[in-house]
């Protein structure tokens, strides 16, 4: 049996609430498809930092809370989107509101198989992908295509550069770090059928002779919203035998506490390119009689 617990299945009810609304441009407004959905939405007191969101039923009746004390507008959509995405998602409903209340901690930080669906959901509503695309042709490649990405989505930083690195061709990765240790990465398809490379893991230390690791040294350049870039390569941050010039571009996300890189390279070598290296080197290799 399949399992209905996945990145297609919240893309396709995503999108599919889309239709059944009848909305086709950016921005996504999660307030407004809450209201179409006769979903009352209020905001969460601002000292409650426990929880991203709620989803409550009342019989028939259903009501979101959203937090607001990361004063960041873009994550309260996506923890709305979040929320919708509980509602929405087949089995959802039945199984994470048994009490009639369910406490979400949207923003891909949980591994549990409904927080996670609905995450993957509240990304795909708020960007569809046949909505991102489009605008991802027009906005180039790196940090500065991510704002532009995130102004014209109305979405967070973190939630656009985990989109773009789903959907952009160039060789790209986004990593969201604490302090010294990484909270997680997603890499581009183009980056993650390069052979040989080690992926980063949560809680694994941010590699020494980064920028992000002096970065995150000084956590004004976090609190403060610091943007550094410069240039290092990919052994650096994935291992491997190529030591490929990459862009690393940082920005602190403030009150979130987190780093944001994107690494981004033009220089990827091709598949064929690796294979012909390989060939030569073999060709070159001596051999000697036993």
């Amino acid at each position: 049996m399949s399992n209905p617990f996945g990145k297609s299945n919240a893309r396709h009810q995503s999108e599919l609430l889309l239709r059944e609304l009848g909305i086709n441009s950016l921005p996504v407004c999660p307030f407004l498809i809450a209201d179409k959905l006769d979903i009352e939405v209020k905001q969460l007191p601002s000292n409650n930092k426990g929880v991203s969101g709620m989803l409550l039923r009342y019989d028939s009746q259903f009501g979101i809370l959203y937090a607001t004390y990361l004063e960041n507008p873009g994550f309260e959509r996506f923890s709305i989107s979040h929320e919708i995405g509980h509602y929405s998602l087949p089995g959802h409903p039945d199984i994470i509101l048994v009490d009639g209340i369910h406490q979400s901690r949207a923003g891909f930080i949980s591994y549990d198989k409904y927080e996670m669906e609905a995450d993957y959901f509240a990304a795909n509503l708020l960007m569809p992908t046949f909505l991102f695309e489009t605008a991802l042709d027009k906005a180039g490649v790196g940090l500065d295509a991510i704002e532009k990405l995130a102004a014209q989505c109305n979405t967070s930083l973190t939630a656009t550069a985990i989109r773009y690195a789903q959907h952009a061709p160039e060789a790209v990765a986004i990593i969201i770090s604490t302090n010294d240790l990484i909270d997680y990465c997603f890499m581009s398809d183009t980056l993650k059928e390069f052979r040989g490379l080690d992926w980063l893991r949560k809680g694994a230390p941010v590699p020494g002779y980064t920028f992000t690791h002096n970065f995150n040294k000084k956590a004004s350049n976090v609190s403060d919203g610091v943007r550094k870039d410069g240039d290092t390569n990919l052994q650096h941050w994935f291992g491997g035998d190529h030591e490929i010039e990459m862009l690393e571009e940082i920005i602190g996300l403030g009150s979130y506490g987190k780093t944001l890189t994107v690494l981004s390279t033009s220089d990827l070598p091709t598949i064929e390119d690796l294979d012909e290296e390989e060939a030569l080197m073999e060709s070159w290799t001596p051999r000697f009689k036993r």
